[in-house]
């Protein structure tokens, strides 16, 4: 039986994993929560299965095998509500980011596996552990999540190089010198300072694979050509110590010259150390914990950076799954798709930062994660809305609505707006049925898949589950 690392070695390519997400969400997510077309645009997220079948028409032991690949969860979204909008009941949804949102879908679909495994039905993906009453995750499968754009954080501090070919727009230098302005694209421009190229015209590159590297793994930054607009200072004026000039020329290709940074809109922590801000490529301090933008109210949800890498030490399941799990869900590898983008920033968010945690409970550990490229763009990116609706009237704003949608029989699609279903009423918010499907609240996740247990979880069981 192949395992785990030989399915992601072999069994997939990241480009593979973008477009089975993409007809996904194509096909399989309604109009409903969608962006308006060139209007608005958003961010897509998922996680999908990949296993090993057996050829069950050929008898004996040495059955040829076939993959399969499947997703089933999904999110999208932009948003993440301030502090003074944080409900205690835990009927809100705090954070809609898309990656948040997909491994919140994940988590109801890992609910209703457990809940036919406890009924003995053969197609769950999971089997009983080595201890009485815990399971496991079958040994022929794995999980890669996708995501159409790098997450915001630290992931998304990527040095910026001369003449880069780039299909998405950098940040202006006057956004660079105003930190005040939020930008929820985490690395493009505001619209109104500079505009994407016609993706299909002539003068737009492919993406430039470094010679060696397997398919799907792209460039530091694998981009589109840009030809217009002023280009950002050079570091040479940057007053860089000798300590942050290692830093960002450290992720650069040898010989490439970083004339500055992409940014992100991710705030440092309170309290711990911050960002310098000087002007060109020392504006960020790298491996740093963040906090989401919001407009006017500081969020308290990390960066989608800092949450990928919680879950690759204390893997997706969630505190309230552990309890009935042998061994954390890990994922095995993440796909990111065409974007501004570097493998060395992502290695650095995801894995790099939390080579010296320490003394974690037996099962838990620091994964070595695979991490790809694809090159196949998002349809409702920022930067291919901004393509096709060329002298459109209007802003392009981020579509206020999330999707999630989970591989399971019951209510399988959620669509929310500000933290509840779409189209919930001030009068109708504290109605159950004003609370999503993934919401924290105790009657929430018990429906969600909690029967199995043949007990019920009180109200002030800790649901850990953000």
């Amino acid at each position: 039986m192949v395992r785990g690392p030989a399915l992601t070695q072999t069994m997939w390519t990241a480009d593979e994993i973008a477009r089975l997400c993409y007809e996904h969400y194509g096909t399989r997510l309604p109009k409903k929560g969608k962006p308006e077309p060139n209007r608005e645009w958003t961010l897509l997220a998922a996680v999908v299965k990949v296993q090993l079948v057996a050829d069950r028409a050929c008898g004996g032991s040495n059955r040829p095998t076939q993959v399969t690949k499947e997703v089933v969860s999904m999110g999208t979204g932009t948003k993440c509500i301030g502090q003074s909008k944080m409900r205690k009941s835990g009927d809100i949804l705090n954070d809609s980011h898309a990656e948040v949102i997909a491994r919140r879908s994940f988590q109801r679909y890992l609910h209703y596996q457990l809940h036919l495994a406890a009924a003995l039905k053969e197609d769950s993906i999971f089997v009983p552990g080595t201890q009485r009453g815990l399971w496991k995750l079958r040994p022929d499968l794995l999980f890669v999540f996708f995501s159409s754009h790098t997450p915001c954080g630290d992931a998304s501090i990527i040095p910026m190089l001369e003449f880069e070919d780039q299909p998405c727009c950098p940040v202006s230098r006057d956004w660079a010198n105003n930190p005040s302005v939020e930008a929820d694209g985490n690395l493009e421009a505001p619209e109104n300072k500079k505009k994407c190229e016609d993706l299909g015209s002539p003068v737009t590159k492919k993406m430039r694979l470094e010679p060696g590297i397997p398919d799907g793994v792209g460039h530091h930054q694998s981009f589109g050509n840009q030809e217009s607009g002023p280009i950002p200072p050079s570091i040479s004026g940057s007053n860089l110590t000798t300590q942050e000039l290692a830093t960002v020329t450290g992720m650069a290709p040898s010989g490439a010259k970083v004339v500055d940074v992409y940014r992100t809109g991710a705030k440092c922590v309170p309290g711990e150390a911050g960002d310098s801000g000087k002007p060109g490529a020392a504006y960020h301090q790298v491996g740093l914990l963040r906090v989401k933008p919001g407009r006017g109210d500081r969020t308290c949800s990390m960066s989608c950076s800092d949450k990928l890498a919680r879950w690759n030490v204390l893997g997706c399941q969630g505190a309230l799954l552990m309890h009935l799990l042998e061994k954390p869900i890990y994922l095995s590898a993440v796909v990111i798709g065409r974007c501004p983008y570097s493998q060395e920033a992502m290695q650095r968010a995801l894995t790099g930062r939390c080579q010296n945690v320490s003394a974690l409970p037996k099962g838990f550990g620091v994964q070595e994660v695979k991490i790809q490229q694809s090159g196949l763009l998002f349809e409702h990116s920022r930067c291919t809305v901004q393509a096709k609706r060329a002298d459109s009237p209007g802003r392009l704003v981020p579509c206020g609505a999330a999707i999630s949608w989970s591989a399971v029989p019951e209510q399988p699609l959620d669509v929310t707006a500000n933290g509840f279903p779409q189209g919930t009423t001030k009068k109708g918010i504290r109605c159950l049925q004003a609370r999503d499907q993934l919401s924290h609240r105790p009657e929430c996740v018990n429906r969600a898949g909690c029967a199995f247990t043949g007990t019920r979880f009180p109200a002030e069981f800790p649901l850990h589950l953000q």
